[in-house]
């Protein structure tokens, strides 16, 4: 048997298995050959299936609620202004690098989400994510890399930028640009460095279906035949399966295994629901003085002494239940929450669209989906219409959709499951779904690691 000694991930962010497999697969000659010489299928993703956590949740094997990170931002106290954006810092569980530099083995990162700001660094080097402000902060180590980054591609690219711009076109050469960038840098660090894990994430794919699929797709809402972006998508997974080819070519795939994961997939968009107006109309939130225009939803103008529950917004929804005794002015009695959110899960799950179908909406407990729920956790998970609808946090709508240029230049959502694929020569090919936490203890027994205990997956080959 061929012995790993190195393990390459390549991630992308959003990369859905429908298009990849199903579709696409005979464009990608580079997926298709590393499909054909190991595993493959759909990665289930977590819950909520969002970049952050959904990384991080990958690389420690544990759900949103162990981690304590539920969404792009969470609740810092039971307070109800705290909410701060979820970075490195509220990570506590050691991710697959830690593991690898507890071994005395070499890793680089580079733009793996929530891995800003620096904290505890691999063993090897790390170039931070999307989430770091600029570079003008810290977003390298060893520090003197940003240099050597300058030097090779220009200033780095942590994000696209200006994701709403009506410039398509010039919102295309951006997404291409970073890609790029992205790339090159990992076939340089993984030519200059010492390493036994490489781990690189592309947001690339994400960026360009959350403003691109609705140009692709006959299904969604806008959709118009023969129009100029058609292709948009398709062109950009062939550019990216060339990306990998690249980096491929400067690894010893003898002693390398291979994974390309993403961390969940992508769908159309039919349209917003406005939670918290819902919320208003069914009584359970009142405002101090109700809404007459759409505006921002303000914690500071709700009336606490009569509201039961608030949302907030997102690709999924959060409600929280303000609960006499944990809340500030909290008025719900804690004996009966679970009776409130089983009321609030029945009519969300009863709920329609506006011509009257019902969308397949699901409400979830922390305690039912989570092995543990620590920090401030919402006291519903909602998702809409199985996905094909988002949460729209704001208030003061005619009416609780949003449809068409109303929901905003987003014409994608996030999907359940997302794609690997994990390659090597000492695996027998095949199709095996899986899910995201198995990420971590597959590779820690590629390596012929010791396996932590508390890990949610498990290992797709023997040990």
């Amino acid at each position: 048997m061929n012995r790993v000694e190195k393990v390459a991930i390549i991630g992308l962010d959003c990369a859905d298995p429908g298009l990849t497999f199903d579709r696409w697969l005979d464009d990608l000659p580079n997926l298709r050959r590393l499909c054909e010489s190991g595993l493959w299928g759909r990665l289930e993703s977590c819950l909520p299936p969002v970049t952050v956590p959904a990384w991080s949740c990958m690389a420690a094997s544990k759900d949103p609620g162990t981690l304590g990170v539920y969404g792009f931002r969470n609740r810092r106290d039971w307070s109800y202004e705290n909410l701060g954006l979820a970075t490195n810092l509220d990570v506590r569980h050691p991710r697959m690098w830690d593991y690898f530099g507890r071994a005395g083995l070499h890793s680089i990162t580079v733009s793996v989400p929530q891995t800003f700001p620096i904290v505890h660094p691999p063993r090897g080097c790390q170039v931070t994510c999307f989430l770091t402000p600029s570079t003008a902060s810290p977003y390298t180590h060893p520090p003197e890399l940003a240099s050597e980054i300058a030097d090779l591609c220009g200033e780095f690219i942590l994000d696209v930028s200006d994701l709403a711009s009506e410039d398509k076109g010039g919102l295309l050469d951006r997404i291409y640009r970073m890609a790029r960038q992205r790339f090159e840098l990992g076939r340089h660090l993984a030519t200059t460095r010492p390493w036994n894990l490489l781990w690189l994430v592309e947001m690339g794919v994400d960026r360009l279906q959350h403003a691109f699929w609705r140009f692709m797709d006959p299904g969604s809402p806008g959709h118009v035949p023969g129009n100029p972006y058609q292709a948009a998508i398709h062109d950009y997974y062939v550019f990216i399966d060339r990306q990998i080819g690249q980096l491929l070519d400067v690894f010893d795939l003898e002693r390398t295994a291979v994974w390309v994961v993403s961390d969940h997939g992508a769908k159309r968009l039919d349209g917003g629901f406005c939670l918290n107006d819902w919320l208003i109309a069914e009584g359970f939130l009142v405002m101090k003085d109700p809404p007459t225009g759409k505006r921002k939803f303000r914690l500071a103008e709700v009336d606490w002494s009569r509201t039961q529950v608030w949302g907030e917004g997102g690709y999924t929804g959060q409600l929280f239940i303000n609960q006499a005794g944990r809340e500030p002015q909290g008025i719900v009695p804690p004996d009966r929450v679970n009776a409130l959110c089983q009321e609030l899960s029945g009519k969300l799950e009863s709920l329609t669209d506006p011509a009257g179908r019902p969308i397949g909406s699901r409400a979830y407990r922390p305690q039912q989906i989570y092995n543990q729920a620590n920090g401030f956790p919402p006291d519903l998970v909602v998702l809409l219409g199985d996905l094909h609808w988002r949460s729209v946090g704001s208030i003061g709508h005619r009416q609780p959709y949003v449809l068409g240029d109303e929901l905003g230049p987003e014409n994608a959502n996030h999907a359940m499951e997302g794609l690997y694929i994990l390659s090597h020569a000492s695996l027998r090919p095949g199709r095996q779904d899986a899910s995201l936490y198995d990420v971590l203890p597959t590779t820690l027994a590629l390596m012929g690691m010791t396996q932590p205990r508390g890990l949610r997956g498990r290992s797709l080959v023997g040990a």
